[in-house]
C-alpha cells in the first residue's frame, strides 16, 4: 500500500502569435521550438510508457491560446516548413562535422530528432497534436485541464469582474469544444489568486485549481495538512498548493538537476557560433542571429569554456537524477505519512517548456521517473488532482490567500515601472466592452461580427505575457506593440460598430489575422 502520492502538473502555454501578413515572423519560432523540443517529445514519452505497460498519471494544462495555434492551419504549414529547413541544416551539419566525431554524433542526434518530428507530426498524428494528447487522456493516463483564455493576470483585471469571468468562461468553452467535456481543473494564469475568484470557476463546473505554496499556507483558517492535501474553498472548489522542495530540485539551474555540467548548454547555439553566410538561410529573415535549436556543447562549467555534448553520458546522468528525485520523495512521504492522519500528496507544478526546451534532458527525466516509480518502489505513486479527490472527497474548508508564483509571490512582476502604463488602457477598454455588451442590439450580422472581434482583441491585449516580457527586458518593443495593436484594433472596431456603414473588409482582415476563439460570443462580457 502506497504511503503517499506525487502529482506532476505541466503548464503548457504560449501567447497567441500569428502574423499572416509576413512570410516569416521571428516570434512564431517560439511556437515551432516548443512543439519540437517539448510537445512532440512529451507525446512520444507518453506513448512509449503506454506501449511498455507502465502505468503513470500526469496532469497538463494546454492553454487556450496554445490550443488555438496548434489548430491553426497557417501555423501548422509554417511549422512543417520550419522542420524542412532544420532538416536541411542538419544535413549540412553532418557533412561539416564529419571529421569531428564528438560533434558529428550530436549532429546525427539532431538530424534524427527533426526527421522523426516531421514523420510523427505529418504521418502518425496527421498534424493534430491536440487529438494525440486527447487520446492519451482518454486512455486514462493524462489529465488535461484548462487555463485563462489568453492567460490574463486575473487580480489586475478585477477592476471589471466581467473581464475575469470572460477569461475563465472563454477558456472553459474552448476546452469543451476541443476535448468534448467540462475541464476538471484550471491553471490560474501565473497561479494568481484573489479572494472569491473561485466563484467563477464553480460557475463553469471546474473542480480544482492550483496555488503557490503561500497561497495555501497563509489561508484562513490555518490548513491542517500544509500543502500536502487538497482543500475546499467556501465555494466548493478544491485547491492544491505547490510543494517547494520537489519544485526547487527541478526549477533551479544552480541547485537543481538542470545545472549539471553534463547536460546540454542551452545558450550555445550554432545560430551564433557559425559563419554568418553559412547560417544566414536558417536565422531571422531580418538577418539577425537567433537560436536554431542546434547546440553542440554541454554546460561544462560556469565559464565560457564549453566541451562537446555527450548525449549518452547525459542519459546516464538523467536516469540517476530521476532516481535521486524519487528517493527524496520517498523519504519525504515516509516522514509526512508518519506525521499526518491521511495519505499525503506532493504537488509539483512546472512550466511544460522546462522539459525538453530549457532542460533538454527533462522529458527523459520524466520517463525514467515514472518507470522507477512503477518498478523500483511501492511507497510513492503518481496521481492526478482529480484522482486524489476521488480517494479523499472530504477536505477542510479554507479561504486561500492572495498570491502568485511570480517573483516575491504577488503581482510585482506584472505591475511595475516597466509595464504599469498598460493597465489604465486595459481597464478602460474593458469598461467599454462591458457597457456595449449590456446594451448592444446588433442590427445585422456584420455588427455582430464586430462585437465578437472586439472581444477577441480585448482578450489578446490582456495576456499576462506582455507585461512579463516588458519586465524581463527582452522583446520589450514587441510586447508593447502587441498591447497597443490589439487596443487600436479594439477601438477601430468600436468606431465601426457605432458607424452607420461599417467597413466589412476591415472586419474581415482582423478576423483573419486574430482568428482565435471561433465560437466566441461577445455576451460573455454582459
Amino acid at each position: 500500500m502506497e504511503k503517499g502520492y506525487l502529482s506532476i502538473v505541466l503548464h503548457a502555454h504560449l501567447p497567441f502569435i500569428r502574423e499572416p501578413q509576413y512570410d516569416d515572423f521571428l516570434e512564431e519560432r517560439w511556437f515551432f521550438e516548443a512543439i519540437t523540443d517539448t510537445y512532440i517529445p512529451l507525446l512520444v514519452m507518453y506513448e512509449k510508457l503506454i506501449d511498455e505497460g507502465v502505468p503513470f498519471a500526469i496532469t497538463m494544462d494546454i492553454s487556450p491560446s496554445l490550443c488555438a495555434m496548434m489548430e491553426d492551419e497557417l501555423l501548422l504549414q509554417r511549422f512543417d516548413r520550419h522542420l524542412n529547413k532544420m532538416i536541411e541544416l542538419c544535413e549540412k551539419e553532418l557533412e561539416r562535422t564529419r571529421f569531428v566525431p564528438e560533434f558529428n554524433r550530436v549532429a546525427h542526434m539532431y538530424y534524427e530528432k527533426f526527421t522523426r518530428s516531421k514523420r510523427l507530426f505529418n504521418e502518425r498524428w496527421n498534424r493534430n497534436l491536440l487529438a494525440a494528447f486527447k487520446d492519451v487522456m482518454d486512455k486514462g493516463f493524462l489529465e488535461i485541464i484548462t487555463c485563462g483564455a489568453t492567460h490574463g493576470f486575473l487580480p489586475l483585471l478585477n477592476v471589471q469582474e466581467e473581464s475575469v469571468r470572460a477569461q475563465i468562461r472563454v477558456g472553459a468553452e474552448s476546452y469543451r469544444r476541443i476535448f468534448g467535456k467540462n475541464p476538471p481543473g484550471i491553471w490560474l494564469p501565473e497561479c494568481a489568486y484573489y479572494e472569491n475568484v473561485d466563484r467563477f470557476l464553480k460557475d463553469e463546473g471546474i473542480s480544482y485549481f492550483l496555488l503557490e505554496t503561500h497561497g495555501v499556507l497563509f489561508s484562513r483558517p490555518r490548513p491542517k495538512y500544509g500543502v500536502y492535501s487538497g482543500y475546499f474553498t467556501p465555494n466548493g472548489v478544491a485547491v492544491f498548493g505547490r510543494d517547494a522542495e520537489s519544485s526547487k530540485s527541478v526549477w533551479s539551474s544552480k541547485e537543481g538537476y538542470p545545472g549539471d555540467y553534463n547536460y546540454r548548454e542551452y545558450f550555445r547555439d550554432v545560430g551564433f557560433d557559425l559563419e554568418y553566410d553559412y547560417i544566414k538561410p536558417y536565422i531571422s529573415p531580418t538577418g539577425d542571429r537567433v537560436f536554431t535549436g542546434i547546440k553542440y556543447h554541454k554546460i561544462t562549467g560556469q565559464g565560457d569554456y564549453k566541451e562537446a555534448y555527450d548525449p549518452y553520458r547525459a542519459q546516464e546522468i538523467v536516469a540517476d537524477h530521476a532516481g535521486n528525485f524519487l528517493f527524496n520523495r520517498t523519504k519525504q512521504v515516509e516522514y509526512l505519512s508518519g506525521a499526518l492522519d491521511r495519505t499525503p500528496i506532493i504537488v509539483s507544478p512546472y512550466d511544460a517548456e522546462l522539459y525538453g526546451h530549457w532542460w533538454y534532458e527533462g522529458v527523459d527525466f520524466l520517463y525514467f521517473l515514472f518507470k522507477k516509480m512503477h518498478y523500483d518502489q511501492d511507497i510513492v505513486k503518481p496521481v492526478t488532482p482529480m484522482g486524489y479527490l476521488g480517494k479523499f472527497p472530504r477536505n477542510q474548508v479554507i479561504r486561500p490567500a492572495p498570491s502568485s508564483w511570480g517573483y516575491k509571490g504577488y503581482a510585482e512582476v506584472w505591475l511595475n515601472g516597466s509595464n504599469d502604463w498598460i493597465y489604465p488602457h486595459l481597464h478602460k477598454a474593458a469598461e467599454v466592452m462591458v457597457n456595449i455588451s449590456r446594451d448592444a442590439r446588433p442590427s445585422n450580422q456584420l455588427k455582430l461580427r464586430i462585437l465578437n472581434q472586439m472581444s477577441r482583441e480585448l482578450l489578446l491585449a490582456q495576456s499576462s505575457d506582455w507585461p512579463f516580457i516588458m519586465k524581463t527586458g527582452a522583446f520589450v518593443e514587441f510586447a508593447g506593440r502587441r498591447v497597443v495593436e490589439h487596443l487600436e484594433n479594439f477601438y477601430t472596431l468600436y468606431s465601426h460598430y457605432m458607424a452607420e456603414y461599417p467597413d466589412e473588409q476591415l472586419v474581415r482582415r482582423l478576423e483573419d489575422k486574430n482568428n482565435i476563439f471561433p465560437n466566441i460570443d461577445y455576451k460573455v462580457y454582459a
